[in-house]
């Protein structure tokens, strides 16, 4: 018998996720049955959008939802060969069995010298929602001046990438010199730290007095507000999410958005990626493309240990890493 573990929510977080959220169980699985096959966790990740889905979600005592790269050790479905890799929503545990629905193949052409893990990054999930958020929402044009805050993140990073390869101007915020730097070296043209700039609505006018065509929203909050006063008329602003309000029982009041979005004849549009799922292919075949071009260049954040899952996903929340956030089992 195989012994999986799983981390499972014990309550429902109340404001940011703390250790004692969180159990570590263990289950005895089943022998396969006909058409089944067992999985076993190779890379686990972790994601802002875990935070508020948790409670949309799950109940309490549930495990935590989220993707994993698994390997196949044993298969009952001659569809499924021992030794393949499928990316699986299994959440947070180290074996699961599957009949084979949903398991999702890395694409095709994937390189041995590539990592696995970017099919949870670059090449996955963030990478597609950077690649439709931006594409289809803020649809930048050559010469589009582009801000992206939370930049130096999974998302973040790609979507100034993908600006930069469109032939765009690109102003990334992120929180740390070092994430600043990083910025930099993977090609954006102006970056600066949040947390240290005297004032924000200085610091966006510095890196681009003309203003900005498009913005890709991370934060939300008080950057949303000091942003949206600096958007060029008609801009377009893809809402991918508001992590500085995640664990905010109320939302904190903040300045009205329509007067700006009004005046300036903005668009803004909220997203959630599974929106392109019949496109999925199509973006990771360009994505992994870019990547083996060194177009997009990424950086992975990895804490090894299943048992050090929680503490990777607290990370993460308190912008502990630079690019994708990946547990390595």
């Amino acid at each position: 018998m195989v012994v999986a573990k799983s981390w499972t929510m014990v309550k429902h977080f109340d404001g940011a996720p703390k250790p004692e959220d969180f159990k570590l169980v263990e289950n005895e699985l089943p022998a396969l049955k006909d058409g089944e096959l067992l999985l076993e966790s190779v890379f686990l990740s972790v994601d802002p959008y875990m935070r508020p889905y948790s409670r949309r979600m799950m109940k309490e005592g549930d495990v935590m939802i989220g993707s994993q790269v698994a390997r196949v050790t044993e298969s009952k479905n001659r569809e499924f060969p021992v030794g393949g890799y499928y990316v699986a929503q299994a959440g947070w545990r180290t074996h699961f069995i599957s009949d084979g629905k949903g398991l999702q193949a890395l694409p095709s052409g994937w390189p041995e010298s590539l990592p696995k893990s970017l099919a949870l990054g670059a090449v996955g999930m963030p990478g597609l929602t950077a690649y439709f958020g931006l594409l289809e929402i803020c649809s930048p044009k050559e010469r589009d001046v582009v801000l992206v805050n939370c930049a130096a993140g999974a998302v973040g990073s790609v979507v100034g990438q993908i600006a930069k390869i469109k032939g765009c101007k690109v102003v990334g915020s992120a929180g740390s010199d070092d994430k600043v730097a990083y910025l930099k070296e993977i090609g954006f043209d102006e970056a600066f730290n949040y947390k240290t700039v005297s004032s924000l609505d200085e610091a966006l006018k510095k890196a681009s007095p003309e203003g900005y065509d498009c913005y890709f929203e991370n934060v939300g909050g008080k950057f949303a507000d000091a942003a949206l006063q600096q958007m060029k008329d008609f801009g377009r602003i893809s809402v991918c999410g508001a992590i500085s309000m995640y664990n905010d029982a109320v939302p904190p009041p903040g300045p009205y958005i329509q007067p700006y979005i009004l005046f300036k004849q903005l668009r803004m549009e909220g997203f959630i990626v599974s929106r392109w799922k019949n496109r999925f292919e199509e973006g990771g075949k360009q994505l992994l493309q870019w990547v083996l071009e060194g177009k997009v260049k990424y950086h992975e954040h990895v804490t090894n240990g299943f048992e050090n899952m929680p503490a990777g996903f607290m990370g993460m929340l308190k912008g502990e890493n630079i690019g994708k956030a990946i547990i390595k089992v």
